[in-house]
């Protein structure tokens, strides 16, 4: 099929895919009103087969040491997929179904599938991650730059979410192990939800937008001024070395998101 664009309709929702550009979400609009930040770092793409940094690019599996490109040195950061094309497996006007096989530099092959479906109310994203051959640890997350401000004049989006812990953030920006009372933003900073991602942004006259997931871990990213970062995932980062998934031919690994929204 066609890897060009893809745009999901329901009511005033309008949800646009780019298969070719890392099977991304490219934009987000409601009522016209874009939610995902455009230009260079833009929308929001699957973090696959890993989420977040992986210290010095290195990871261990089935007693191999296996070594990631270090593409944000001296780390390896948020996985292989964002910047390849995804492959369309099938689409509707309200849902679209998009497949990657994992190559090199992923050292085992596997397939991660993403199903997007829209409603007049909520966009749901789902990944999995299969293999039919070796077992491997892997890692499955969102990292969408939504927009400070929705609109001309709109004041900038409020965060509101109330997590168990913080993720102590070392000098090397990945988590120390120890668990902190969570500490006010800005952030580039890891949290503990363990009754589910649950994270509400306000734009203050125009939009509410809930992040909610089962996963327990969610990333948030406010450090930029033109956007902000709410990213659940189904591990820290460093997850493959301190909180494996382990991914095998009879246990896929399979999350959910799902952004709903109501005007104000």
């Amino acid at each position: 099929m066609s890897s060009e664009e893809i745009t999901l309709a329901a009511a005033d929702a309008q949800a646009v895919l780019a298969p070719a550009n890392g099977g991304r979400v490219a934009g987000l609009r409601i009522d016209g009103l874009e939610l995902l930040r455009q230009g260079d770092r833009f929308g929001c793409f699957p973090m696959v087969p890993w989420c977040g940094r992986v210290r010095d690019g290195r990871f261990l599996s089935g007693g191999a040491v296996q070594q990631m490109p270090l593409n944000a040195p001296p780390h390896a950061i948020h996985g292989t997929t964002r910047e390849s094309p995804w492959r369309v497996a099938s689409r509707t006007d309200t849902e679209a179904v998009l497949t990657y096989d994992l190559v090199d530099p992923w050292p085992y092959p596997g397939r991660v599938t993403q199903v997007f479906t829209l409603t007049p109310d909520a966009l749901t994203l789902t990944m999995s991650v299969e293999t039919y051959e070796s077992s491997f640890p892997a890692q499955i997350g969102w990292h969408p730059w939504f927009n400070r401000t929705l609109g001309d004049g709109g004041q900038d989006v409020r965060l509101d979410f109330a997590p168990a812990w913080q993720e102590e953030r070392g000098a090397d920006h990945l988590p120390t192990g120890n668990r902190i009372d969570p500490r006010p933003g800005p952030w580039d900073d890891c949290f503990g939800m363990p009754d589910g991602v649950d994270v509400t942004l306000t734009w203050p006259g125009r939009l509410e937008l809930k992040v909610a997931s089962r996963e327990e871990w969610v990333v948030v990213y406010d450090e930029q001024a033109e956007a902000v970062c709410v990213e659940p995932q189904t591990g820290p980062p460093n997850g493959l070395n301190t909180h494996p998934r382990l991914v095998t031919p009879i246990d896929p690994l399979e999350a959910t998101t799902t952004w709903s929204w109501r005007r104000l």
